[in-house]
């Protein structure tokens, strides 16, 4: 029986690859990819060549058997997503559980996913958290949403650029303006950025700045909400500060070497 290798890659700068996935890519028999082209550009830049296979949401359930196969006859495989580590908001799960039903060895390396650095940037509270990936893009947003009013830990949520502002607004109908909200963007990249403030501020800054890149949005739990005052009564020092007159709550961080 062969192995199946979960490789995450990059998110960004290329140098977040570990030398122990490129080994595996290296050694690998077959290298499973939700977009060949894309992994195609990455093993070229690191001098590999391997064959391909694309694996994608629209033909997992076709490529699985096959894949079953070639591990039941010893091969080993590497599985990548276009960024960060499969199966997380990616394809990557239906064929970890069916390598594993059949009894081929399953070995994830850790490696890039775009919500822990954004989590840990955030200044929320790290750990206990909720990771609720993407948001239904039209029907159950409200539902999934109103769902996590009484969660109490870190919620964690991935949205595209044209979709920032309007989950921005359902934060603020369903939790409130005053929920202390942290929004990172292009993690591992030239313009990586993060804002933080309430949901309010954060709203206010994205309306006025058009968002661009890939984005994880990041919002306190009920009972750290409830906590933004101090032991007087008062509010934590510049709460009410708009995120562009709050100086230590926006960064911008330009990487200047090759991404």
């Amino acid at each position: 029986m062969g192995i199946l290798y979960v490789v995450p890659t990059p998110v960004g700068n290329l140098e977040d690859i570990t030398a122990r996935a490129l080994r595996i890519l290296r050694e690998c028999d077959l290298v499973m990819a939700e977009d060949t082209r894309t992994s195609g550009m990455l093993l070229h830049h690191f001098g590999i060549k391997k064959p391909m296979l694309s694996y994608h949401k629209f033909n997992e359930h076709q490529a699985v058997a096959g894949v079953v196969r070639r591990l039941e006859a010893g091969e080993v495989i590497a599985l990548v997503s276009d960024a960060g580590t499969p199966g997380i908001s990616d394809p990557g799960f239906l064929v970890v559980r069916e390598a594993a039903r059949a009894g081929a060895d399953v070995v994830t390396l850790p490696g890039a996913t775009a919500f822990v650095p954004a989590l840990v940037t955030s200044g929320l509270p790290c750990d206990r958290f909720c990771f609720e990936g993407f948001l239904p893009q039209k029907k159950g947003r409200k539902s999934r949403l109103q769902s996590l009013t009484g969660e109490t830990r870190t919620m964690v949520f991935y949205e595209s650029p044209r979709r920032v502002v309007k989950t921005l607004d359902q934060f603020l109908e369903v939790f409130g303006g005053d929920r202390a909200c942290a929004v990172c963007r292009e993690i591992s990249k030239m313009h990586e950025e993060c804002v933080r403030g309430t949901v309010s501020e954060v709203l206010e800054h994205f309306k006025a700045e058009e968002p661009r890149g890939e984005f994880v949005l990041l919002l306190s739990g009920v009972k750290e909400a409830a906590c933004q005052e101090d032991g007087n009564g008062e509010r934590e020092e510049n709460a009410g500060q708009s995120p562009a007159e709050r100086r230590p709550s926006k960064y911008r961080r330009k990487i200047m070497d090759n991404v």
